[in-house]
């Protein structure tokens, strides 16, 4: 097939800047919590003392987690009875409700953390939909690619909320030092909702409810043309969706317990664990935290000294810059060049190695000797190695599993609850870890990093004994790979 005209490729780029929307905002809300949670101005407004730190740490950034969770299973038969587009308005919509509930500065952490609840909802139902709707609109040739800047939205989002963060602690610190970071997040939660009236319906989508007339001017406006070639496209489209219909008349979902679907699902569900689980997640979340332990201060926030804190925050920042520079590299130059389990392989044994030796060299120097708010060269070292994983990350475990997800599940049958399940593991084994890591960097320092590095050698393992290749493959032709239970 011909390379898409640059009429199509505007309005491919424009529904993915517009539903990467989601991407941003959760990225945003994952990253400016940890620097917010550092600021006096949130301990006073929420009164608690640095005794109560750890456990705050783990409820806000875990509530979210849950919420999130609740979210991408209740979507599920709300997208497939009214479509993506307006399943991703409603989560625009509730995400923005959740914020408005955060910045209220009412003294109640019970507020605030059912204002993380709601943005939650939010983020998880976005997370399970956006996947799903770029890959059923996205030409096979572009399909990692597109599907890998919903990761890359991500770590933009991320990277704003750091360098918020860092500049709004030379803020004066009253209520506002920490509203204002958090209200920052209506941005791109209302111009993800208010860019769906200008988006089509899933071709897929329409087929399958029997709207052919719709589909076919939806396929036709993606496409930017109504040629041979679009239409043949189209009728593969309809062949696969009958061919689905016809094969069982009711979804039920013992369905998925299928022994080619419960192996999709799996792949689906155990992919999303470990990406959540190679220690990436967790510095997300927990950046400042993380970095002050590399630098010989304390985990807790609380009892680092200001100069220390502003070093913390500007790695940080840094930390943030990598992941987006590394996930723009994936997009434009490795997403649809190489396969998707060398690059996995290779993703997990570059932070097994990375994460080992920080582990090493902080059991080597408990406490690096350095003046405050400088870097000793022990602690150069590991933050230089902690760079190096975060990179790896973004050019493997962080984009691909979202495309690869939405392949496993290559029918349309079964898309969108095999999608949500996968992603629901992904939000689970987010809320575990999120919720655990404050109390890990307490309880074990150094063998934190040593924690990460082992199951990420463990996660090469998995890829490269249980993993299929699905690149270049048309979501009709990797039905063929699960036959006979494969």
């Amino acid at each position: 097939m011909r390379p898409p005209s640059s009429h199509a490729l505007f309005r491919l780029y424009w529904l993915t800047a517009i539903v990467c929307c989601g991407g941003l905002l959760f990225g945003y809300d994952s990253g400016v919590i940890g620097g917010v949670l550092t600021f006096d101005s949130f301990h006073r407004s929420f009164r608690y003392t640095s005794k109560n730190e750890t456990r705050v740490s783990a409820i806000a950034v875990g509530v979210q987690q849950a919420g999130a969770l609740v979210g991408s299973l209740l979507i599920w038969p709300l997208t497939n009875r009214l479509g993506r587009r307006p399943a991703m308005a409603i989560c625009s919509f509730i995400f923005c409700i959740g914020v408005i509930f955060e910045v209220l500065d009412s003294h109640a952490r019970s507020v605030f953390y059912i204002g993380r609840v709601i943005c939650g909802l939010g983020i998880g139902g976005s997370a399970t939909v956006i996947p799903i709707y770029l890959t059923e609109m996205s030409p096979t040739s572009m399909r990692a690619r597109l599907g890998s800047c919903y990761q890359f939205s991500f770590t933009i989002g991320i990277l704003i909320s750091y360098w918020i963060d860092y500049g709004m602690q030379y803020a004066t610190p009253t209520a506002a030092q920490w509203q204002i970071p958090l209200a920052l997040q209506l941005i791109p939660g209302a111009l993800m909702g208010a860019g769906m009236l200008t988006l089509h319906e899933s071709v897929r989508w329409l087929l399958s409810h029997d709207r052919t007339s719709a589909a076919w001017d939806s396929l036709a406006w993606i496409r930017a043309s109504r040629g041979a070639e679009v239409k043949a496209e189209f009728r593969a489209m309809q062949s696969a969706i009958e061919r689905d219909a016809h094969a069982t008349t009711n979804f039920s979902p013992r369905e998925l317990l299928q022994r080619s679907n419960a192996h999709r699902l799996g792949l689906g569900v155990s992919l999303f664990v470990c990406q959540q689980s190679t220690g990436a997640t967790a510095m997300a979340y927990f950046g400042p935290q993380f970095f002050s332990l590399l630098v010989g201060g304390s985990s807790d926030a609380s009892t680092t000294s200001e100069s220390t804190a502003r070093l913390t925050l500007l790695l940080t920042g840094i930390f943030g810059f990598l992941k987006v520079v590394s996930c723009l590299v994936f997009v434009i130059f490795v997403a649809d060049r190489f396969g998707r389990r060398p690059l996995l392989v290779a993703g997990a044994l570059a932070m097994s190695v990375c994460m080992l030796a920080t582990a090493a060299v902080l059991r080597g120097t408990a406490s690096p000797d350095a003046e405050a708010g400088s870097l000793s060269p022990a602690a150069v070292f590991t933050v230089a190695l902690i760079y190096l994983s975060i990179v790896a990350y973004n050019l493997s475990w962080g984009p691909l599993p979202w495309p690869c997800s939405a392949e496993l599940f290559s029918s349309a049958r079964i898309r969108e609850p095999g999608v949500a399940m996968g992603v629901a593991a992904q939000w689970l084994s987010n809320f575990g870890w999120s919720f655990a890591t404050p109390y890990l960097l307490q309880g074990l320092g150094w063998g934190t990093f040593a924690l990460f590095g082992v199951l990420d050698a463990g996660f090469a393992g998995f890829v490269y004994g249980v993993l299929p290749e699905t690149r270049g493959m048309r979501l009709e032709e990797i039905d063929s790979l699960f036959d006979g239970g494969r």
